[in-house]
């Protein structure tokens, strides 16, 4: 059988216990009073309020002295230890706020982790050494979907539709480029259009990769002649290196195919582009160190 006290439970403040911890130490209204920075009919009916709160005489005191009450001495470990954590408590918030500490994770498409993304992590860092930073390089959809789960603050993603719950804001528009060998047909070609790079063999990206889906978007309904499909842009560098094939892919990317035996060229297909978007939830707000590297990230990408 469980037995319910009808006893209230005190309502304490901080102000109370500061004032029992400063008399506990002065053993002087007097002295307690100007430690707490108030006066002694003030201090007096501070100390009277956390008696009645806690129905219990703390203090015996008279014209000489003020001790502790054994109820007295029983009580002020705990309220110191109530003081101390509640003082931990707001200096570790004070940390975050001011951005002393705090923890962001960030989902980003590989392109943009590989390529882009480190030059602002390692500007963030030098100026937050106390925030940990953690970074989740995946396709679009997976980088959704931690941020959907809350386990990601934000993403930096290529799909901007139809995820209910999530704010997508534009953050640029990627120019696609192909890559061949210097001695490919197509490196002299003047104007790249798609249906010139048809009758060549292709290196794909996967098919739920952004990059293939916007390639295969603007091409449809012509088709390629696709030699090998991959999920590496350090593979389709290799295999374009090698002569295997051409590649279609987009601006932020092209850091991966800095080779002297390659060439990159501009296609002239205004279509042919990617978006990539910040995704974050719609509801709630970001902690001020998750908030501060997303501003830094678009300003260094609009900039």
């Amino acid at each position: 059988m469980s037995v319910t006290s009808d006893r209230r439970r005190p309502n304490l403040s901080t102000r109370q216990l500061h004032a029992f911890l400063a008399l506990a130490e002065q053993r002087s209204f007097t002295r307690a009073a100007a430690a707490c920075h108030l006066s002694q009919p003030a201090f007096s009916a501070l100390i009277r309020t956390l008696e009645t709160e806690l129905d219990t005489r703390l203090f015996d005191r008279d014209t000489r002295s003020v001790q502790l009450t054994p109820e007295g001495r029983l009580f002020e470990a705990s309220a110191r230890q109530l003081s101390d954590d509640f003082g931990a408590a707001v200096s570790e918030l004070g940390a975050h706020v001011q951005g002393r500490k705090g923890r962001v994770h960030v989902a980003a498409l590989p392109s943009l982790a590989a390529g882009w993304l480190p030059a602002i992590f390692a500007e963030f860092r030098n100026s937050s050494p106390g925030i940990a930073l953690s970074l989740s390089d995946l396709l679009s959809d997976p980088c959704i979907e931690l941020v959907r789960s809350g386990k990601a603050d934000f993403a930096l993603a290529s799909t901007g539709a139809g995820h209910a719950g999530l704010s997508f804001e534009l953050l640029c528009t990627d120019r696609f480029f192909l890559v061949c060998c210097k001695d490919h047909p197509l490196a002299g070609e003047k104007i790249l259009t798609l249906k010139k790079l048809v009758p060549y063999p292709f290196i794909h990206m996967s098919r739920n990769s952004s990059v293939r889906q916007a390639l295969d978007a603007a091409l449809h309904p012509l088709q390629t002649q696709t030699l090998l499909e991959v999920d590496q842009l350090a593979t389709v560098t290799g295999m374009v290196e090698a002569g295997l094939g051409i590649s279609v892919v987009p601006a932020l990317t092209l850091f991966h195919f800095e080779r002297q035996s390659l060439v990159t060229r501009p296609l002239a297909v205004p279509h042919l582009t990617r978006k990539i978007y910040v995704v974050r939830r719609q509801q709630g707000s970001l902690s001020v160190a998750a908030q501060a590297l997303h501003d830094l990230i678009v300003l260094r990408m609009r900039g």
